[in-house]
């Protein structure tokens, strides 16, 4: 899967085991879009058509619900939720787990938020 994640998901071992399972990664770092808006994140998306992996839920929920409230398009969202408890939490390996979990289920995910938790 082509993914983009910002600023507040990029950590070198999320990343690294990202692409060791067979994803292509790009952070903004890469496109110089580091400490940029939400916007120009998703809107970075959209131009390259890449997955949005993020941490910021409540951000990404409005700039989804305003997308589909427009009728447009995005390539997917995929959330990962911090429930202040670092046992419940996903690590970065949780990451890539209910992210392959997410794709072996074969749900949509263009124009879709999923919040990767559920995908333990």
């Amino acid at each position: 899967m082509n993914l983009y994640l910002d600023d507040d998901s990029v950590t070198p071992l999320l990343i690294r085991l990202l692409r060791h399972t067979g994803h292509d990664v790009q952070v903004p770092r890469d496109v110089g879009l580091m400490g940029s808006h939400d916007a120009a994140h998703l809107r970075q998306c959209v131009q390259t058509g890449r997955v949005m992996l993020t941490h910021n839920h409540s951000d990404f929920q409005f700039l989804h619900a305003l997308l589909v409230d427009a009728q447009g398009h995005h390539p997917g969202i995929l959330v990962v939720r911090r429930d202040n408890d670092r046992k419940r939490d996903l690590t970065p390996s949780g990451i890539v787990r209910a992210l392959t979990n997410l794709l072996a289920a074969g749900v949509t995910v263009a124009d879709q938020l999923h919040v990767l938790n559920h995908w333990r």
